[in-house]
């Protein structure tokens, strides 16, 4: 896009190369994208969409495409560069399946955010500095904001286990536990689990 910030137009981010490196680079080019007006913004295509990326490949890193779905997730949109039935074997593939239902769980709450996008311009995927201000998070560029109740933390490196960073007030966890903020906690990531927390009040 050029000189169309706060256009009712989708965007996508550039090609990312099929690589962890890559995979990190999409929270943060997604949220300043959102800052500079284009808030209808796609990221790349799962498992990085540089073609180049793919060439003498005999086969795709599955890690790497199961956490980049479950990155794109809970994102304005998601899209598949290859079929994940095609490329992944049963566990990597019910994996991307979970963070598809997670998606399709939390739709009403996305679309609710991409109209009041359209009257107000905000961000759909914000910074975390961006809804908490002040509070240290202005370097967080691995864990970002749907609106202002979801807060996502997808695995970036390969792993399965990660630190979350939790601003002040209290986070209700997927199996409906509390953490109080401000906190900083490890949590398990196996292959198959995307973390996501609901933001509930002071």
């Amino acid at each position: 896009m050029w000189k169309r910030g706060g256009a009712p137009l989708a965007e996508r981010l550039r090609d990312k190369g099929h690589t962890w490196e890559d995979l990190k680079t999409l929270i943060p080019n997604l949220t300043v994208a959102g800052v500079l007006g284009y808030q209808f913004t796609c990221p790349d295509m799962i498992g990085g969409g540089d073609f180049a990326s793919f060439i003498g490949r005999d086969k795709l890193d599955q890690d790497l495409v199961v956490r980049s779905a479950q990155c794109s997730a809970l994102m304005p949109m998601m899209q598949f560069s290859a079929a994940p039935w095609r490329v992944l074997d049963s566990i990597h593939f019910d994996a991307v399946k979970k963070a598809v239902a997670l998606r399709m769980k939390l739709t009403p709450y996305i679309m609710q955010l991409v109209k009041e996008t359209a009257n107000t311009g905000e961000p759909i995927a914000r910074t975390m500095e961006y809804v908490f201000p002040h509070e240290g998070m202005d370097n967080c560029k691995d864990q970002f904001m749907l609106g202002n109740q979801i807060m996502v933390a997808p695995m970036v490196d390969k792993g399965e286990q990660r630190t979350v960073i939790f601003p002040k007030g209290r986070w209700k966890v997927e199996d409906g536990k509390i953490i109080k903020g401000p906190a900083v906690k490890q949590f398990q990531t196996p292959i198959g689990r995307l973390l996501w927390f609901e933001y509930m009040g002071k």
